[in-house]
């Protein structure tokens, strides 16, 4: 690709590493088919909800273990 990587991208926000490298990269090419400001304003706010998601499932999960 020609596509520089960036701090996000739809795979990220898309089940990560549940998702095999073919569905990962397929998610890559349909972004850069198919990109718009308004896809990367959403993919933003998605990749906001992601990070804090995982973050309150590790700050509950740390709670369980020093109990």
């Amino acid at each position: 690709m020609l596509v520089k990587p960036g701090i996000t991208g739809p795979w990220q926000v898309s089940g990560r590493s549940n998702l095999s490298k073919e569905e990962s990269e397929s998610l890559d090419v349909s972004y850069v088919q198919n990109w718009s400001m308004l896809g990367d304003i959403v993919l933003l706010f998605r990749t906001v909800g992601a990070v804090v998601t995982i973050r309150v499932h590790t700050d509950r999960r740390n709670e369980d273990v020093t109990k």
